[in-house]
Parts: C-alpha cells; structure tokens; sequence
C-alpha cells in the first residue's frame, strides 16, 4: 500500500474521535514566480510530520483537571519506507518538548501512539 493511502486511512480512522484532530502537513519548496527564489512551506520544514495536530489530554486532578491540547505530529511511512533524519531530528524535538511523535505505518500504529484505546471509554 502507497504511503498516500495508508495516511488516508489513518485520517479517516482518527477523524472519528472526538479528543484527536489532525491535519495534513505539506512540506517541500517551489520557485517564486516572480522572482525564481525557492520558498519552502510546511510546518517544521524540513522534517515535518505528514499529519500534524492535537489530541486532548485531561490534566491530573493535581492540575486542577483542566482539559489541554497535546501536539501530535505522525510521519506516515510504507512497511519499507525510510526515515530521513531530519525527520528523526522534527520527531525527537516534537517528543522531548512533550508532544506525541512517532512514525507510523499503519492505522494501528497510529492509534497505538495516540493511546486510542485508553480514551475509548469516555472520548471516541
């Protein structure tokens, strides 16, 4: 299966859940036009994740259980798909600032990074 099909897929199945939104990360660069200066776009370009978003976290009673939006960046990859080390480098940073990252292969996979199963109960 293609890589654009399997993020369809992981789409489609998070957009399902009412504590996870995602969204798709186009990263790359084309030439201005007008002035023939490459412009890069995309959110952590280079390296970004393919889908980009949040999903919902209830903060410990400690904190006084508020509701916050965690980061989550998933950089989707076929079964033999590579990762390029800007990627791991965007991956690393996203997760060592508290975020959710990971690179996924599979709905399953993306469902088992977002910790699906644990919210099932009372958000999906």
């Amino acid at each position: 299966m293609s890589e654009t099909a399997i993020q369809q897929r992981i789409r489609l199945a998070l957009g399902k859940l009412r504590h996870v939104r995602m969204f798709r990360n186009n990263c790359g660069k084309l030439p201005d036009p007008r002035t023939g200066r490459w412009i890069e776009f995309g959110v952590g370009n280079p390296g970004g994740g393919d889908l980009l978003g949040w999903r919902t976290v209830t903060v410990t009673p400690e904190m006084v259980g508020q509701k916050v939006a965690q980061f989550v960046s998933l950089e989707v990859k076929t079964a033999t798909g590579r990762v390029r080390p800007e990627q791991e480098n965007w991956r690393r940073a996203v997760a060592e600032a508290g975020g959710v990252a990971a690179v996924v292969r599979s709905v399953e996979d993306a469902e088992a990074a977002l910790g699906v199963k644990d919210y099932l109960g009372d958000c999906a």
